[in-house]
This record gives C-alpha cells, structure tokens and sequence, in this order.
C-alpha cells in the first residue's frame, strides 16, 4: 500500500480539525468574553531510507541522507487571550478587565471557576451573579434599597443609599491571573477551569502588581477577527482539498500498476 494515501489521510483529519476550530470561532464572534482558539501542528515520524553522514567511497560521505514523511497531526489547540474589543453599555452591572485578569466565579457544588464575562446580574438575594446564576468570588451583596451602584477601578463596590450623603462600601471585586492562561480548560459557558499546565490562580487587586483594572458600563467582546477567520477557512479548504488530490493521485497509481500486463 502507498504510504502517501496515509499521510494525505492524515492531513485531511488535521484540516478537518482546523476547519471545526474555525467555526466555533466564527459562532462565538458575538459571545462576550470569548477568546479564539488556534490550532497547532506537528509533524509525524520519518522513515529513514539513508542516514546522512553514510560512507560513499572511500574519504567520501552522502552530504544529505533520504528520510520520507508520515503525515501531520494536530497537537494543541490553544486559546488566545487577546483584549477583545469593548463595547459600551448602560448596565451598572457591566463590567471589563482592562489588562491581565480573570472574575472569581462560585458554583453551586463549591469549586470556584474563572471567566472573562463581565456581564453580571443581581439574583433574588442581590448577590452579584453571572448570566447562570453562579455569584463572583469573593461574594458581593447589593443592598435592596440600593440608589445607585459604583464599581472602582481597583474593584470597590459602593452603593447609595436613601438618606445617605457618602456611598457605602459594599464589597471588593478580586481578579485572578495565572502563570499559564493557555493551560486553562474551557468548560463551556464562558467558564474556565484550572489545571495542572495553567498553575495555581494568583488572587489579586485590581490595578496592582500586573492586574488588570476593572471598568464600568463596559464589556469585552469576543476577540474574533471574522476576516481572519475567513482567510484561515479558505486556506484550510484548499489544504484539504490538496490532500484529496493526493489521495485521487495514489490511487490512479495504484490502478495503474494493478492494470499492468506482461
């Protein structure tokens, strides 16, 4: 059998690969927070018909040996992390990291999970909440009677309240970092999770030691390029088609071969 029906094979499952990433990409250009993926490629083992460096004749060596390819694989598809644009709005509970940074999300079985979406509402308890439910870490109370609601820069929350001449604090929002972003693992609803390869989260204040800064009446957008992603398309469906080509090409040789007579 020809190995280059496998190794075009190959290269149509890793296109195949490209082509899904970019379509996600492309479905979430809207999703508030969404970071696009990009995928890796590594190429697979050679075979090894001459070494470089083998005896010829005597005092000489073959300058370049003969090593023939086995097709590509993908090896990462690895998030971006990218400022997207922001996008001004009239909602108090809208909030953007400016710089490096994740919100602290509680779930309901405790673990804690990280997101970029700042886009926040008040449940029946007026905890500050994403749009599922789930409240920021450290947890923020807002007051019923609350007049008006104020997020700082570094994070402080301060409300007005009927009577009052000065705001009250409230709570601090805190943000995380990590030494690896890109380890991180989506878990679907603009949520990521920790792993081993992103390390520990680093809890900070916003606006200090390399945070980001937080601002309101704002959210991050997705940070997908459409044309970018477009260009990416076409030259992963040219690949492809490049490789069924090829597939086409081994077969007409072996049809060739198989048909010859004595």
């Amino acid at each position: 059998m020809m190995r280059a029906l496998w190794t075009a094979a190959s290269g149509m499952t890793a296109q195949q690969t490209k082509i899904d990433t970019i379509s996600n990409n492309l479905a979430n250009v809207n999703t508030t927070g969404f970071k696009k993926s990009r995928v890796d490629f590594q190429d697979l083992l050679y075979q090894t018909v001459k070494y470089a460096g083998t005896p010829s004749t005597a005092g000489a060596q073959v300058p370049t040996g003969i090593q023939v390819g086995h097709g590509v694989r993908t090896v990462a598809t690895q998030k971006m992390f990218s400022q997207g644009m922001y996008q001004q709005t009239d909602n108090p509970l809208d909030v953007v990291i400016e710089g490096d940074g994740f919100f602290q999300v509680l779930l309901p079985d405790g673990g804690i999970r990280y997101t970029r979406d700042g886009a926040f509402k008040l449940d029946t308890d007026g905890r500050i909440t994403t749009s599922d439910g789930f409240p920021i870490e450290p947890e923020v109370v807002v007051p019923a009677d609350s007049l008006e609601l104020s997020i700082a820069s570094d994070g402080t929350v301060t409300v007005m309240r009927p009577g009052a001449e000065e705001p009250e604090p409230i709570g601090e929002i805190q943000i995380v970092r990590f030494v690896n972003p890109g380890g991180l693992k989506s878990e679907g609803r603009n949520l990521f999770t920790a792993t081993a390869a992103s390390g520990e989260p680093i809890v900070g204040t916003p606006g200090l030691d390399g945070f980001g800064t937080l601002a309101q009446h704002f959210l991050e957008m997705s940070n997908v390029q459409v044309v970018e992603e477009m260009v990416n398309m076409i030259v992963a469906q040219r690949a492809y088609e490049s490789n069924s080509k090829a597939i086409q090409a081994s077969d007409e040789m072996l049809q060739a071969a198989n048909n010859l007579r004595r």
